[in-house]
């Protein structure tokens, strides 16, 4: 493995062999991390690798989806700004948020792009619950809220019908930090598990991310 858990070529991991899970400490620049999902995803499409899930933390950044409009970008100079191909708006990823980058064939997950995202819901639901969290969906919004507040965020791309990009769980970052966009388009503060007194250990977090994402998905 790289230095971060994932290599920048495809590796030689065995084909439909189940999913295989990494796990980075230190935060991962935002470009490495794209370059080394993108060359996994190829080589899932292509039956060279089995399905993955990459546990992560990014510097302090912005990123904007394909949907992102300029004046929700309040502060630019903030944070460095990238340009990314999933969908969503713009958004804020730093230390103390746990990034799931999932790549998962969905040829043989029902080729359901709708039923996908409802899937990634369902699978933060069930982890923020392990941690001592009540997260719900919110009517006509992407992602998981708590009485309002948005807690965690989803923005997927697909291609070859294999899936890049992911998820975003606030474990216990700094909030002031959303302050610099209008997160996800949305005027709804956000929140974290730190703030509602749930369980923030990174170990925890992310025996609770596989257990939840087993349920959901499957081993």
């Amino acid at each position: 493995m790289g230095e971060h858990g994932l290599r920048m070529a495809p590796p030689p991991a065995p084909a439909r062999g189940g999913v295989e899970w990494l796990q980075s400490g230190a935060p991962v620049p935002y470009p490495e991390a794209v370059a080394a999902m993108d060359a996994r995803a190829r080589a899932v499409a292509l039956g060279e690798a089995s399905e993955c899930v990459w546990l992560l933390e990014h510097p302090a950044i912005y990123t904007a989806g394909t949907s992102a409009a300029e004046e929700e970008l309040l502060a630019p100079s903030r944070f460095p700004v990238f340009r990314t191909g999933r969908g969503g708006r713009f958004t804020y990823h730093g230390p103390g948020q746990r990034v799931a980058y999932v790549m998962l064939d969905l040829s043989a997950r029902g080729r359901d792009v709708r039923a996908f995202v409802v899937s990634l819901e369902d699978w933060l639901i069930g982890t923020l619950a392990r941690l001592g969290v009540k997260g719900q969906r919110m009517d006509g919004q992407i992602g998981v809220f708590v009485q309002g507040a948005k807690i965690a965020s989803i923005g997927v791309r697909v291609r070859s019908w294999v899936s890049l990009h992911g998820v975003s769980l606030n474990v216990a970052p700094d909030l002031e930090h959303f302050a610099g966009i209008v997160p996800c388009g949305l005027s709804t503060p956000v929140t974290s598990v730190a703030a509602l007194g749930g369980e923030t250990d990174r170990a925890r977090v992310d025996q609770a991310l596989r257990a939840a994402f087993a349920e959901v998905f499957g081993a």
